[in-house]
């Protein structure tokens, strides 16, 4: 059984669920295609209505447009793409007077090429020679070890007008800032403060175990357990290009910059084993107050794989941590393509009564899958580096589906990625209308989360269950409820660990209120919450 652990006057960020809002795709507001911050300012009432309680949104700094934001070229401003500070400053304050709270994604570990430090850095400047990564050739040439890029190639690259190489984990526009130097760590530092005095509620922190190198550059060993059509970066294990133990004192010291400004959340991006993962929380929960928990992106779908790796976080969670859950992001497949839309329904189920902060991605509440795109329309930097290895996230950053109107609503103009080819029928305004679909199943499994504190505070136990379901209880006090889920395309029957009770909730919408007794029979795909 978890420890559910919640203090007397729990901090918002445990009971939330958050929506990941990608904002070249949720709104375009002046009709070039690309989604800006008035448009996702114009749509803050449809997430109130939906019941979501916070908001995170992307990179919408100023940028090359590179990597699409995740090169930042200024940390203290928008991108004209996106609109101005005056149009964040107004998105904020309806979202605050909506009762959303805003996250904004902090990029620290790497800046554009084309940021002031960065030029300054290759001219060799004196106060800002060393704040990125700078290596002078190997003996014998070439880089300095044997590093990879996220994206394909060597993580180095020389640069003619310094004459020495540059590290970058991702693409050669995206250099490494040197975390070590005491000048980089406190001008960072103060971007948080930036955002934080402007009064948002809390940061995304990408990458962040790896905002540390090795400080002897040492080689990474290759991995064992990488294969052909594996992407290339797998080659190796990243065991002195990232996760270094200093990184827990600089994720302790955003921390307490943001401890600075009251009651604010820390969440770190972190693609790592569940053991390592649960460090980043800290010595004595001073680092993260949610590191990314990505393993329901990661791991199988099946119940049993699913139950395991539930029980393994549970058990690893350090005493007092709050545990989170993530289905889909803007970097990897969404759970529509990975599991099907029926079993979609099954994995929302599974996400809004785990215990611990969900995290939706936009557009999931309709049931968006897989999305073709066509060679011309790749846009994905990591796609065309690797074109063969299907590695690119042109499909699940495509726009969001608003009405059947010209472009789903989402722009005037031609969007700068495809929609789904059932548009018209896969928007909002169509599910709104449609009590049994993906949006009305999203919209009441929010609701039902949040008029019931066993399901945001209450102990998770798992139960027993045959082959292909999932079973288990949320406790708090005298508040039980049980949630049973069947991962299999056939019919399933589970037995009842105490009887009577009555259904809540139906992945299907159908079946509120129907009395259970010894035995519940599931249909295919189906997920339940049981009531008492």
């Amino acid at each position: 059984m978890s420890e559910a652990g919640t203090p007397a006057r729990p901090e918002w960020w445990r009971s939330t669920t958050i929506y990941q809002v990608y904002p070249r795709s949720f709104q375009d507001s002046d009709g070039d295609g690309v989604g800006d911050l008035e448009g996702v300012r114009r749509r803050l009432p449809y997430l109130a209505w939906l019941g979501v309680e916070a908001i995170w949104i992307s990179p919408f700094y100023p940028s090359p447009m590179h990597d699409f934001g995740y090169d930042v070229a200024e940390y203290c401003d928008v991108d004209p793409l996106f609109g101005t500070l005056a149009d964040f400053d107004a998105l904020l304050a309806q979202a605050h007077a909506l009762g959303l709270r805003v996250i904004l994604d902090f990029v620290p570990n790497h800046t554009s090429i084309e940021h002031p430090w960065f030029k300054a850095g290759r001219r060799r400047d004196p106060d800002k020679a060393d704040w990125h990564i700078w290596r002078d050739p190997a003996p014998g040439g070439g880089p300095p070890n044997n590093w990879l890029s996220h994206f394909g190639g060597p993580a180095w690259t020389l640069d003619p007008v310094r004459g020495q190489y540059y590290h970058h984990a991702f693409l050669p526009e995206q250099p490494d800032l040197d975390w070590r130097n005491p000048a980089v760590r406190e001008a960072m530092l103060d971007v948080l403060r930036f955002w934080l005095r402007r009064g948002v509620d809390g940061f995304r922190v990408d990458v962040i175990s790896q905002i540390v190198k090795d400080e002897a550059l040492r080689d990474d060993p290759p991995n064992p357990s990488w294969t052909e059509g594996r992407p290339q970066f797998e080659r190796l294990l990243r065991i002195h290009s990232g996760d270094r133990p200093e990184v827990h004192d600089l994720v302790a010291q955003m921390r307490a910059v943001l401890e600075e400004f009251g009651e604010r959340v820390l969440i770190g991006e972190i693609y790592l084993p569940l053991e390592r993962l649960v460090a980043y929380y800290g010595e004595g929960l001073r680092g993260a107050h949610l590191p990314f928990n990505f393993q329901l992106i990661e791991t199988p779908w099946s119940a049993e794989a699913v139950g395991a790796v539930v029980e393994a976080y549970e058990a690893l969670l350090p005493p007092g941590a709050w545990p989170n859950w993530v289905l889909s992001n803007h970097d990897r497949p969404r759970i529509g393509a990975r599991a099907g839309e029926a079993q979609a329904r099954v994995a929302a189920m599974l996400l809004l009564t785990l215990r611990g902060t969900p995290t939706l991605y936009y557009g999931d509440e309709l049931g968006i899958g897989h999305v073709d795109i066509p060679p011309e329309r790749v846009r994905d930097p990591w796609g065309l580096r690797e074109p063969g290895l299907a590695v690119g996230r042109d499909p699940v950053r495509t726009p969001m589906q608003w009405d059947d109107g010209p472009n789903a609503g989402f722009a005037t103009g031609e969007p700068w990625l495809p929609l789904t080819p059932d548009w018209r029928a896969r928007n909002v305004e169509a599910q709104a209308r449609d009590p049994a679909s993906p949006l009305s199943l999203t919209r009441a499994l929010l609701a039902y989360r949040r008029a019931h504190r066993s399901l945001v505070f209450g102990y998770w136990r798992r139960l027993p269950a045959g082959p292909g379901l999932l079973a288990y209880a949320r406790e708090d006090g005298s508040e039980r409820r049980r949630v049973v889920l069947n991962f299999t395309h056939a019919p399933a029957r589970w037995r009842l660990d105490a009887a009577p009770a009555r259904i809540a909730l139906s992945t299907f919408c159908d079946r509120e209120g129907e009395a259970v007794g010894d035995e519940l029979a599931l249909r295919p795909d189906e997920g339940v919450i049981l009531a008492e």
